[in-house]
């Protein structure tokens, strides 16, 4: 028995050295963590339990069965982040350059299967060259037997991805269809095809930081939801995140203590400015509204006319979808409405309440718009808000004017309750453009044309920019003062909290992708 055991530690510790030494070391001097290093950071100290550890590939051509690790170049198992069960892969990059092949992929769909099984997030932690060109087309097939997992699991567990090094070609699908992705800003970079084919195809000098680096996918694509500043930066993310969503789709997102005490919040009645042509920043809502310091901002630099994140109130989690008047005066364009749109359906998929702050004065217009599909792109939010059965709550603080007010979580779409300030605008459009169209033949014929333009465009400001026709229709459940709101939303979302809306029964529905 003694022999049995000596031969299965060293069994162990040949798994734990990965590619072997010199390669760790490559690693260590490129500034990576190993994949065991990410993991231990990652989960709970001594949580980890692996699983395949003993896994090899089954290759024999070009070379292959002369080199053969243990694992295969990715580490599989679970464990738990601040007492809750996760599971994880970690593609090692000293082993095959943590290329992806049969072997390896049949491990991370094993883990996958057993997540949706056991219902708790999937966490991958991606640093890998590609597919394994030696195994060809069973390579190709162990990413698609990835991205289908990937699929199956979305909306059944959270899934999350960690970008840790290169990940290029098919690889970047698996990642894609995650519900968020985590970019480490220095050693990172995905992109469809490189800088090398760009260069021959399109004539292009590009770098691979510039190309698909995390700054670019976090400003420009949006294909990454966070960057984090190093790897135990990422790490911190990733547990931030799991705090405010449950393990699956059966289950509540978690709540932490929380002693009611006096929620008036006095400087909410001087953020909106006396101009209401002047921005402000809506954060300054949010900070007030919800719990302290617990506001969570997803994709905080891209499509940054709206405002996506989770936060607490009353210590229980919930999304905020908010429009940014301080930047393009809160409209919705093609960005920001696949940006909240995709948002708003994570949280409806894993039962997180939805407030949203409504401050846009319509659509932005313009040919760049119209031509790359604001209709159908704007329709993604509309459809994410319309289908969403959790609850859904939306306050007005200014200007709600034109479809877009429709598109902002309106009464009309489904919101259980709308609050407006007293600053709120509720129209078809601004008062100047409207006064032009509907007093057109008295503005014309009058002497001082200016002037009488300025006297219709009071005359309906008076009569429609106010929260006060839309409640008197009961489209705005209350008129509320700037300082109540934190004290009506966890009184609201108390008594939603037992709600139940069942969609129609399909198969599924046609969201306008």
């Amino acid at each position: 028995m003694k022999d049995k055991l000596k031969a299965l530690e060293e069994k162990i510790d040949l798994a734990k050295q990965g590619g072997g030494e010199a390669k760790i070391k490559s690693q260590h001097k490129k500034g990576k963590l190993t994949a065991r290093e990410r993991i231990h950071f990652l989960l709970d100290e001594g949580s980890f339990e692996e699983l395949g550890m003993f896994v090899t590939h089954r290759s024999n051509q070009f070379g292959l069965d002369k080199q053969k690790f243990l694992g295969d170049g990715v580490i599989t198992g679970y464990g738990k982040v601040n007492g809750r069960l996760v599971y994880v892969f970690a593609q090692d990059f000293t082993v095959f350059g943590g290329s992806l092949a049969e072997a390896h992929a049949q491990k991370i769909c094993r883990l996958m299967d057993l997540a949706m099984e056991n219902g708790a997030p999937v966490i991958g932690l991606n640093d890998s060259g590609g597919a394994r060109i030696q195994e060809g087309v069973v390579s190709l097939g162990g990413y698609a037997d990835i991205f289908y997992r990937n699929t199956l699991a979305s909306g059944v567990v959270p899934q999350i991805s960690a970008i840790m090094g290169p990940c290029a070609g098919g690889a970047v699908y698996s990642p894609a269809l995650t519900d968020f992705i985590i970019m480490e800003e220095k050693i990172s970079y995905m992109f469809v095809t490189g800088p090398n084919v760009v260069k021959t195809v399109t004539h292009e000098n590009v770098s691979s930081a510039e190309l698909g680096g995390a700054q670019t996918h976090a400003v420009k694509s949006g294909v990454t939801h966070f960057v984090a500043s190093n790897e135990l930066a990422c790490f911190d993310k990733i547990k931030t995140l799991l705090s405010y969503v449950p393990q699956n789709c059966e289950e509540e997102p978690p709540q932490v203590p929380y002693e009611k005490g006096n929620e008036t919040r006095e400087k909410l009645n001087d953020v909106i400015p006396a101009n209401p042509n002047q921005p402000y920043d809506i954060r300054d809502v949010i900070s007030e509204v919800a719990d302290a310091e617990s506001f969570f901002e997803v994709h905080k630099d891209y499509a940054e006319n709206i405002v996506v994140g989770f936060a607490r109130l009353g210590g229980k989690s919930i999304g905020i979808v908010a429009n940014q008047p301080a930047y393009l005066a809160g409209v919705l364009d093609i960005n920001a409405s696949k940006k909240a749109g995709r948002f708003v359906r994570f949280c409806d998929s894993f039962n997180i309440p939805l407030l949203v702050f409504e401050d846009v004065p319509g659509f932005l217009p313009g040919t760049d718009q119209e031509w790359n599909g604001i209709i159908s792109n704007g329709a993604k939010l509309l459809y994410a808000f319309c289908e969403a059965t959790v609850p859904r709550i939306t306050v007005i603080t200014r200007k709600a004017y034109g479809g877009a007010y429709d598109v902002m979580n309106s009464k009309h779409i489904g919101a259980d309750m709308n609050y407006a300030w007293p600053t709120a605008e509720i129209a078809v459009m601004g008062a100047k453009g409207a006064a032009e169209i509907i007093f057109k033949k008295e503005i014309k014929e009058a002497e001082d044309k200016e002037a009488k333009w300025k006297e219709k465009e009071q005359e309906y400001n008076d009569m429609f920019a106010n929260p006060y026709r839309a409640a008197a229709r009961g489209y705005v459940d209350e008129v509320i003062r700037p300082d109540q709101t934190r004290e009506k939303l966890i009184a609201a979302f108390e008594m939603l909290k037992n709600k139940a809306r069942k969609l129609p029964r399909k198969k599924h529905g046609n969201i306008p992708l």
